[in-house]
């Protein structure tokens, strides 16, 4: 027993090493504002509880904090990446499409892992997951399960070759990461993104705000904004004629901002490298 001990590392070895992989959690959620979204306004960070009014009901998003009955401390590593990747829960179940693991699917298996670990590092709340109030059509869960034979095809982010590392770079944050796509693209009567207008802006986005054209178009999208213009905005969410974001944005942006300038760059030129897209949103 004693060889065995002496043979283990210390333990200030062992959080030196994890130290790596909490910090490169905490950036992913950030970048993915999981705490604006799974915080209520009364509530603990990220104890669930905020509502997401949609065209089909209120979801209230749950609780992922390390509570082993309320949050995901039951949850054991592979049940956490089959539910990014694959939209299903550990009992099978599958997840709604207001839970954007239609871009988490494209998250690295790593990256993956650091959130879990992330997640599993910060207090926990034993606040109670709230039912969803949506039409009663769609309280089966196996409707959710036809969506995704319908819609969803899982898949990490596959780098395409013929582009720069920063290009690559930047696709991965927008597909993947920051799912952008999730809010900026306008969705059909069953609630599926429509990839022809990607990006294109939606009139009915989250809580029913209307969401913005972000295709380089110089009529309709942010084709007339200079690099400077989107940096500012991503950075600070200045806008180019001084004002600044609000509604569900500014809190994207308290997310956003947190890019390294290397990221913040690898964005910028994949989002000026979009296929421009003429869409006048209107509510």
């Amino acid at each position: 027993m004693c060889c065995l001990l002496g043979a283990l590392p210390p333990l200030e070895a062992i959080a030196q090493n994890e130290a790596p992989l909490l910090a490169r959690g905490e950036y992913i959620v950030q970048i993915g504002g999981c705490g604006h979204c799974h915080t209520a306004e009364d509530g603990p960070p990220l104890a669930g509880g905020r509502p997401l009014e949609t065209p089909f009901g209120t979801f209230y998003t749950p609780n992922i904090t390390a509570d082993d009955s309320a949050g995901i401390g039951a949850w054991s590593e592979a049940d956490f990446l089959r539910a990014l990747g694959q939209g299903v829960a550990p009992d099978g179940s599958h997840f709604y499409p207001a839970f954007p693991y239609t871009s988490y699917t494209r998250m690295t298996a790593g990256d993956a892992r650091a959130v879990y670990a992330y997640l599993r590092s910060l207090p926990t709340s034993d606040r109670v997951n709230r039912e969803h109030d949506i039409a009663w059509y769609l309280r089966w869960r196996f409707a959710a399960q036809v969506w995704q034979w319908l819609f969803f095809t899982p898949g990490e982010f596959m780098p395409d070759k013929e582009r720069s590392a920063a290009w690559n770079r930047g696709a991965y944050i927008a597909r993947a990461l920051a799912h952008c796509s999730e809010c900026h693209t306008p969705r059909n009567i069953l609630g599926a993104p429509n990839p022809e207008l990607a990006y294109a802006g939606n009139p009915d986005g989250p809580d029913g705000e209307l969401v913005p054209n972000i295709t380089p178009d110089k009529e309709t999208g942010i084709g007339d904004w200079s690099r400077e213009s989107l940096d500012l905005f991503l950075h600070y969410g200045e806008l180019p004629d001084g004002e600044y974001t609000a509604g569900s944005m500014d809190a994207v942006i308290s997310g956003i901002g947190k890019l390294t300038d290397a990221d913040r760059a690898a964005l910028i030129d994949y989002l000026r490298a979009l296929p421009p897209i003429r869409n006048s949103v209107k509510n």
